[in-house]
């Protein structure tokens, strides 16, 4: 199997990327290399997330970051501009206005998602302050009842009898 330098991958790779959007059949054939080795690197691309012709789902493979940039890229441009970048980058308009729609429910989300947390928190310190709370009581009602119980040991050794039982006569 031969092997091919990044040069001429890429070389290559152009040929069939965006804007030319070359067959893969009729760029192996004026290269000399085999379709199967052209639709492999086809493939590592697509993994990478470069628009891929070919690919149905063209950009659907693109991660967050890449599909953020191009909403903030594209949010200045014109409908002529946005189409002529499209067609730079092998997407379609609609695309990108999918992705910008994504971004603002995201963010809106987000807001959504930090009141829920911050509820979430005051709930949580209140139940903290009431458990704190309930400690105390609880601590001072356990130091009484040890108190009390000094003190009925002292007064059964300083009479040598239990207070509660009574003599009957």
């Amino acid at each position: 199997m031969p092997r091919y330098s990044e040069e001429r991958k890429a070389a290559v790779l152009k040929k069939l990327l965006p804007p030319q959007n070359r067959s893969v059949v009729s760029v192996a054939t004026e290269e000399g290399i085999s379709d199967v080795t052209l639709y492999s690197w086809l493939k590592q691309c697509r993994k990478q997330g470069m628009p891929v012709p070919g690919n149905r789902h063209i950009g659907e493979d693109w991660s967050p970051e890449s599909k953020l940039a191009v909403v903030i890229e594209t949010a200045s441009m014109s409908e002529a501009e946005l189409s002529a970048y499209c067609r730079e980058k092998g997407l379609y308009p609609e695309q990108v206005h999918r992705w910008k729609e994504a971004c603002l429910q995201g963010a809106g989300r987000q807001d959504e998602h930090q009141k829920a947390v911050q509820k979430q928190q005051r709930e949580a310190r209140n139940t903290i302050k009431k458990l704190k709370s309930e400690v105390r009581r609880k601590d001072r009602a356990l130091a009484e009842t040890a108190s009390l119980l000094v003190l009925s040991k002292k007064l059964e050794a300083l009479y040598g009898e239990d207070p509660d039982s009574s003599e009957e006569d």
